[in-house]
């Protein structure tokens, strides 16, 4: 759907609002409520719930897998029924930007993940599902997280047009741009064999 049905200043109330949900770090906030320490300083310094894992506590890293999607599809939801399917892509975007970006963090975020499969399933569930799907494929194959969110990202697009939703192409696009800037270090290490396997982790950090 063209982004001039409606009218800019709505647009750019979400996409503002649904930024600061996204900037929320609910993988800081679940560390410290669990007692953890300062995530920034254990295993990858990442805000997400892989370096959540890492701590030991699985049910923190749940939560905060959860919440980090959950800020995303939200974002969506309140803009769709706010606004209209304009706003729910552009507040999907915000979002996104939030995590990987927050203001609280000298703009130091996440990897985005989570939030950008909470974006997708609530844009179109089914989109949603596919990627998740590929993720959880991916990952139980190769042990490999970022190997998984590199595929599931990457592959995106390729689901949009399958499942009959070429008006989100544009966004996935840009989305999995972010996700692979994000994960440059991963992609580093995949290349070289260097990077950590799911269940390893724990015991190396």
């Amino acid at each position: 759907m063209p982004l001039i049905d409606t009218a800019p200043a709505p647009l750019i109330l979400t996409a503002l609002l649904a930024y600061l949900l996204g900037s929320i770090p609910f993988g800081i906030v679940m560390a410290r409520l669990f007692g953890l320490g300062d995530l920034r300083v254990i295993g990858s310094g990442n805000i997400g719930a892989t370096n959540v894992l890492r701590t030991g506590n699985k049910l923190a890293a749940f939560l905060t897998l959860v919440l980090d999607a959950a800020k995303g599809g939200v974002a969506v939801l309140i803009a769709r029924a706010v606004v209209g399917e304009d706003a729910a892509q552009i507040s999907g975007f915000a979002a996104f930007l939030g995590h990987i970006y927050p203001v609280w963090l000298k703009f130091k975020g996440g990897k985005g993940v989570a939030t950008f499969l909470g974006v997708l399933l609530a844009l179109d569930w089914q989109v949603g599902l596919a990627c998740c799907a590929t993720w959880l494929v991916i990952a139980f194959l190769f042990r490999l997280s970022s190997l998984a969110a590199l595929v599931a990202a990457g592959l995106s697009t390729a689901w949009m047009l399958v499942l009959g939703r070429p008006e989100m192409v544009l966004l996935a696009l840009l989305l999995t741009a972010l996700v692979y800037i994000r994960h440059s270090s991963n992609i580093g290490r995949l290349l070289r064999g260097e990077e950590p396997r799911i269940g390893a982790d724990k015991k190396k950090s």
